[in-house]
């Protein structure tokens, strides 16, 4: 089939990304959005095993799950290829990514998605169910400042049910060890910059990729209006996440994963 083709490189896998005759290919935009990220977290899938793991153990394998952030639906792609009888609703603001998500599962009557703003104290109004077994969310928050996230964790609180669970994979920094943080920012950029030389494509490089598709250029546009350039938030450590998720309702939480850079929060109500 003819079309346009836009090609997006992995460090070791190019990736092209299809506009056929049918129309977007948006697996393709699925999957060029997880390299890219992987260019950033190169143990990417590892948080994710895990976060599915701590799902698995606390509410089985037929959860209800909201995909917190969900962007493209990276989350909800790996939760239903494991567990196929679960269902997740996504909600993010993104209009961009959300076309991609939409446009991934199409069809799939397990997923819902959801436009909405975390930071408007009546996001929770517009999702489809008044509780869920799982939140999850993952290198999304960190661009919130401490006072949002703390209220949206309160928020969070009270939509997961008795017994079920909160999961927050991102930047969370340890003020504590500025040694052990230069020297891990220093390496692991070094990395990032040897993968870019071999092609790797970031995330500025990736969103020029998508505004250049006729499906995503208005929406990127929409996108870009909303935000602005990528600004980060205050990123707190790991430990001041568990200690604000135990004072929005969690009876535990703590780190069940890390990397030098990176934690995984699980908290349990």
């Amino acid at each position: 089939m003819g079309g346009r083709v836009y090609r997006v490189l992995r460090t070791y896998v190019q990736v092209e990304v299809r506009v056929t005759a049918t129309g977007t290919d948006w697996q393709s935009w699925q999957e060029s959005w997880d390299r890219q990220q992987e260019w950033y977290m190169p143990d990417r899938e590892e948080r994710f095993r895990v976060m599915l793991d701590m799902v698995e153990a606390f509410v089985g394998p037929e959860p209800r799950v909201l995909d917190l952030a969900c962007g493209t639906g990276s989350i909800t792609d790996r939760l239903l290829k494991r567990f196929p009888h679960a269902t997740s609703t996504g909600v993010d603001l993104d209009p961009a990514l959300l076309a991609i998500a939409r446009g991934t599962f199409e069809g799939d009557d397990r997923v819902t998605f959801v436009t909405a703003d975390l930071k408007d104290a009546t996001w929770t109004e517009r999702l489809p169910h008044a509780s869920y077994d799982a939140v999850l969310t993952a290198t999304a928050l960190h661009w919130l400042h401490s006072e949002p996230l703390a209220a949206l964790y309160g928020r969070i609180g009270g939509l997961v049910r008795d017994g079920g669970v909160f999961m927050n994979a991102d930047h969370m920094i340890d003020t504590d060890t500025p040694r052990i943080n230069a020297a891990e920012r220093a390496h692991r950029h070094a990395v990032m910059d040897r993968a870019k030389a071999t092609g790797a494509v970031d995330w500025r490089e990736w969103w020029a990729l998508a505004a250049k598709d006729p499906a995503l250029a208005a929406p990127t546009a929409e996108r870009f209006a909303i935000y602005g350039e990528h600004a980060d938030g205050d990123m707190p450590s790991a430990g001041w996440h568990a200690r604000t998720l135990r004072e929005a309702g969690f009876g535990e939480a703590r780190a069940v994963w890390a990397s030098p850079s990176d934690s995984l929060v699980l908290a349990v109500k």
